[in-house]
């Protein structure tokens, strides 16, 4: 028996060491492309040498939200500060049973209309329309019986008027100049359809007219930790898969799309808890099945500011949400697998979200499971685990302040050295602890996921510091 279990784990042993060194080649190569990138990007703003005109694409902004009384205006506002000439801004309440509607008439005096509305893409009624031209760009605020966030976004698409639509979460604030930037990419290439920006907590920060006046670390050490974990997350991959049109998800949280290509593909999928992403797929599935020539493109420069959760349960109801989606989306899809008409999707992107997102809790678990088990057998070499650990541990927290540090300086934050010190202190504890947590939420994410598909996933907001 000792040998039996001896032989299977040196099995296990030799699978770790590939999926590690795997996993290690992809961090090095996805964050050292992303800071380079940008790097560029900085040093071109300074230089001037950029795309400038006077020509702007017509852009619809949605809002969709659900009990959001707490930042919904604060949002809207941050819309309104926008550099941008040609948009419009609609907020679709999906049933909110607090004051998420009342806050809306009252802080932007909207009235009642009588408007119809084109179900290009099938969603529930509304129930009550209000419009405002009282401000910079036209505000809409559609009130409809409940169906979910994609619900909401389909309605937002049926009511828009213009070519393009932009979606942003209601506990989100944009940069002055993101929807510019995120437009970018659109004015370069006629091809793109759709367009991801980078997304970062705000949690401790101060936001004066669509710019960051003052920023800290957040109070909360969960935030903080979160803020490593953004940084990491969006300049590892979608620098680097943007590089061969790659990217299979862009954030519900900050996304640009052209709308008649995602009409025509069949818009958001009500039944998935992973709205984005199954868009995403769906985009790549529809045009490469249609023949049509297309980018999905992601704009690292154009700035989204989020509302992270600040307590346990509620960043793990988030991340089991998550988790949810990105099974739902790779299982609706799962004919991109090892398929060449998809190409580098299929072989790199679909891989990669397989084995180390999807698969990876299950995968991390199995391994802590296994070392207890050798433990317990008196096979494993104890000091040797604990110098790979620490190394494993210390890589990650070279590349999680690298990601930080890149995203900080490359658009001109200014940290205090308190922030500095946190932010080593808890790269470490967000890697060696953190990890592991959410990897044992998101690997027991789909038990019982089906009662609950459509609902929200609300957590506790926090008013935002918005002038």
């Amino acid at each position: 028996m000792r040998d039996f279990i001896q032989i299977f784990l040196l099995c296990v042993e030799g699978f770790f060491i590939l999926y590690m060194l795997g996993y290690a080649s992809f961090l090095f190569l996805s964050v050292t492309v992303g800071s380079s990138d940008l790097y560029a990007a900085k040093r071109r703003n300074l230089l001037k040498n950029e795309l400038s005109n006077d020509y702007y694409v017509p852009v619809s902004v949605i809002v969709p939200a659900h009990n959001e009384a707490v930042t919904i205006e604060a949002t809207v506002r941050s819309l309104l500060a926008l550099d941008y000439k040609l948009y419009e801004i609609i907020v679709v309440d999906d049933g909110s049973t607090d004051e998420t509607a009342q806050v809306m008439k009252d802080a932007f005096h909207m009235w009642s209309v009588d408007r119809p509305i084109q179900r290009r893409i099938p969603c529930q009624p509304e129930e009550k329309i209000y419009e405002t031209r009282a401000w910079k760009v036209p505000i809409t605020l559609v009130r409809k019986k409940n169906g979910g966030k994609a619900d909401a976004l389909n309605m937002g698409i049926n009511v828009s008027n213009y070519p393009y639509f932009l979606c942003i979460d209601a506990d989100s604030v944009l940069q002055h100049d993101s929807l510019e930037k995120i437009v970018r990419p659109v004015l370069e290439d006629p091809d793109v359809v759709a367009v991801g920006g980078a997304v970062r907590p705000c949690n401790g920060a101060e936001i004066e007219n669509g710019r960051v006046v003052r920023y800290r670390m957040p109070r909360k050490l969960l935030a903080c930790m979160q803020v490593l974990e953004y940084d990491r997350s969006f300049l590892a991959s979608r620098i680097l898969f943007d590089k061969f049109n790659g990217n299979i998800i862009i954030s519900g949280a900050f996304g640009l799309f052209l709308k008649s290509v995602v009409i025509a593909a069949g818009g958001y999928d009500s039944t998935s808890m992973g709205e984005d992403m199954e868009l995403v797929v769906k985009l790549h599935v529809f045009c490469r099945e249609s023949g049509r020539r297309y980018r999905i493109r992601y704009a690292a420069d154009a700035i989204c500011w989020t509302q992270v959760p600040e307590r346990l349960g509620d960043l793990c109801r988030q991340r089991r949400r998550w988790h949810i989606g990105l099974f739902q989306s790779m299982m609706k899809h799962r004919n991109i697998m090892a398929n060449p008409k998809y190409g580098a999707v299929s072989f790199i992107s679909y891989l990669y979200f397989l084995l180390y997102e999807l698969f990876s809790p299950y995968i991390e678990v199995f391994g802590l499971l296994t070392t207890l088990l050798a433990f317990a057998v008196d096979l494993i070499n104890v000091p040797f685990m604990l110098l790979f650990f620490g190394i494993y541990v210390a890589y990650s927290a070279i590349f999680s302040l690298t990601a930080f540090w890149a995203r900080v300086h490359t658009i001109d934050l200014r940290l205090y050295p308190s922030d500095l010190l946190k932010a080593v202190g808890l790269c470490v504890i967000e890697v060696s602890c953190l990890r592991f947590i959410l990897a044992w939420v998101r690997m027991i994410a789909l038990i019982g996921y089906r009662k609950k598909k459509a609902t929200w996933g609300q957590i506790q907001r926090q008013e935002i510091k918005f002038k």
